[in-house]
């Protein structure tokens, strides 16, 4: 069957820690004249960034990526609402696959996927349709069939009952690799007095008197 172009290529930010994975997505997505692939990142943070400044129509992010891929959801469906967001990942856990959901992703793919589906998964995603794959679907109607108080608590994020953005837990994570603010703001292209501000938002949505009681929460996350 020959494929139909739309009236302008669909604009694609693909988001993965993986180098390799992200080739591979490039590759398929070059190959159809319906996706034009506009920016790539390696982590949450430089997916929001991206996202922010190129706008793009579909955004394929990887679930556990540095930084968070369910951040970037967060952030990018908060500031970019036209754009359709697609978590990629190789976890089947439900908390990863709820917390999606709840985050207002359009479509949860696993790596493992006929990679020849993935154009049709994202172009029905854009049409309005979602795309999540068959044996997770029983377990979304079983989530939202069951109205116990447990069931209709929202999940923690990263970890903590607190909603880090990604760029704080960006910075959060490289003080708990023991990097100093100079060397957090050289790395994240930052002013120091930007880099205290996020440290500053940090403590005071973790409810913690100060940086060291932030990095001890951070080292001691379940997630970890």
């Amino acid at each position: 069957m020959s494929v139909v172009a739309p009236a302008r290529p669909l604009r694609v930010l693909i988001a993965d820690d993986h180098g390799p994975t992200r080739g591979d997505i490039r590759r398929i997505l070059d190959g159809d004249p319906r996706f034009d692939v506009i920016a790539e990142a390696a982590d949450a943070a430089s997916a929001v960034h991206l996202a922010q400044a190129r706008r793009p129509d579909i955004a394929l992010l990887d679930v556990r990526m540095p930084g968070g891929g369910l951040d970037a959801l967060w952030e990018i469906g908060a500031c970019l609402p036209d754009t359709r967001v697609v978590m990629l990942t190789v976890s089947e856990e439900e908390d990863d696959l709820f917390a999606a959901l709840r985050a207002g992703a359009r479509g949860y793919l696993l790596k493992d996927m006929d990679p020849r589906r993935l154009p049709e998964a994202l172009h029905d995603v854009w049409s309005g349709a979602v795309a999540y794959p068959r044996p997770l679907v029983a377990r979304m109607v079983e989530e939202f069939r069951d109205t116990t108080p447990r069931r209709r608590q929202p999940l923690a994020r990263n970890g903590f009952g607190a909603r880090l953005t990604s760029r704080e837990w960006q910075v959060l994570d490289l003080l708990a690799r023991k990097r100093t603010t100079a060397e957090i703001a050289e790395q994240l292209v930052l002013t120091p007095s930007a880099v205290r501000a996020h440290i500053a938002s940090v403590v005071k949505k973790l409810e913690v008197r100060d940086r060291d009681e932030a990095i001890a929460l951070f080292v001691a996350r379940p997630d970890n």
